[in-house]
C-alpha cells in the first residue's frame, strides 16, 4: 500500500490573552504533539490553528514557525467559530500528514482546559503516556 494522508487533532487553552501566555501554550502543545507521534515536519501537509475570539495577541503559526523544521510547514491561523458557552481561550489544530504506514498510532493532544473537549481521547491517552 502507498502513502496516505492521516489527521492529528489537538488542543489546549490559555490563562490569558498574551503574547507570552500564548507562546508558551503552543510550544506546550506543540512539544506534546512531538513527543508522542513520529512526525517528520517534512511529511506535514498543513496546519491549521483555530483561536477563540478572546484570542488576538499572537498567531500561533507564528509561534510554530519558530520550531526547527517547522519553517517550511504550510501554516494558517482562523477564529474559531463562537458558540455561546463554550470553552474560552482555547486554540486548537488540525494536522494533516502523509505517511506510509497505514496503521501509523496517532497521539492527539489535549491539554489543560481543553481536556475536556474530548475527555474519551484524554483518558486513553493518559493511560498510553504512562506506559512509555
Amino acid at each position: 500500500m502507498g502513502w496516505r494522508v492521516r489527521a492529528i487533532r489537538g488542543a489546549t487553552t490559555v490563562s490569558e490573552n498574551t503574547v507570552e501566555a500564548i507562546r508558551e501554550a503552543v510550544r506546550e502543545l506543540l512539544d506534546e504533539l512531538e513527543a508522542h507521534n513520529q512526525l517528520d515536519p517534512d511529511e506535514i501537509v498543513s496546519v491549521t490553528f483555530t483561536v477563540t475570539k478572546d484570542l488576538d495577541a499572537i498567531f500561533p503559526a507564528a509561534i510554530a514557525r519558530e520550531r526547527p523544521h517547522w519553517a517550511n510547514v504550510p501554516l494558517l491561523d482562523v477564529q474559531q467559530m463562537h458558540v455561546e458557552g463554550s470553552l474560552e481561550r482555547c486554540i486548537r489544530f488540525l494536522i494533516h500528514f502523509n505517511t506510509p504506514d497505514p496503521d501509523v498510532k496517532i497521539y492527539h493532544p489535549y491539554l489543560r482546559q481543553a481536556r475536556n473537549l474530548r475527555p474519551d481521547w484524554s483518558l486513553t491517552q493518559t493511560a498510553l503516556s504512562s506506559k512509555r
